[in-house]
């Protein structure tokens, strides 16, 4: 699942849910699991262009519930989530909870974090942010038709006046950039994004095969004390 937002002028508003869809497949395929049809919508009310209410948090949660109960009815207790947008994390997570009590067990895996420590020197920080350098290249390995490059900006965030450590404040996308991009993106290329690809379906399909070889009763909630 992902999301349908901006991401820069360069890339393509399905970038979240394609790049995971694309992931899901291809690990399905390495480990004999069934992949269900992309979700392409997610919890992304603060870019402000494609505002989605707040409250599709809690629509999203009962949607994707559904999906899993319906899943379980036909005996499926183990669910991998490939979420695209961090946006949607929370939610995810409060329901993972939620179906671990009723005898579910959900994981969720985030490509761009795996990302992030498997491949640490391919690219610095200010390349691995929103529709940034990492992101890019992921599009131009999978769907180069629809990336433009010659529409690339790279963006300098702008900070708020009133941030300092520890403190979380309620911004939208816009607080912090023009163009939706965070960073730079001109060192993005579809080499780096076939590494990328293929290290992230592995450490997915590395997970995947410890479930599958997991017993259910060791993936359950523990008693409360």
């Amino acid at each position: 699942m992902g999301s349908n937002e901006r991401h820069g002028p360069h890339n393509f508003l399905g970038t979240d849910h394609l790049i995971a869809k694309a992931v899901a497949e291809e690990t399905a395929k390495r480990t004999g699991v069934i992949c269900l049809q992309v979700i392409p919508f997610g919890v992304s009310y603060h870019q402000t262009v494609l505002g989605h209410s707040a409250r599709f948090t809690g629509n999203l949660q009962n949607y994707l519930k559904e999906i899993c109960l319906a899943l379980n009815y036909y005996g499926i207790r183990k669910i991998v989530i490939v979420n695209g947008r961090g946006g949607n994390l929370a939610a995810l997570a409060d329901l993972a909870r939620e179906l671990r009590e009723k005898g579910v067990f959900i994981s969720i895996f985030q490509w761009w974090t795996a990302a992030s420590k498997l491949l640490p020197q391919i690219f610095k920080p200010v390349e691995r942010g929103h529709a940034g350098a990492e992101e890019t290249s992921v599009n131009l390995a999978l769907h180069p038709h629809l990336v433009r490059m010659d529409k690339a900006v790279d963006e300098e965030t702008r900070s708020h006046f009133a941030e300092v450590a520890g403190i979380t404040l309620p911004l939208d996308t816009a607080d912090h950039t023009a163009s939706g991009v965070f960073g730079k993106f001109t060192t993005a290329s579809a080499e780096k994004g076939r590494e990328v690809f293929e290290v992230v379906v592995n450490e997915l399909a590395r997970h995947v095969d410890m479930l599958k070889d997991a017993k259910i009763e060791d993936l359950m909630a523990k008693p409360k004390v």
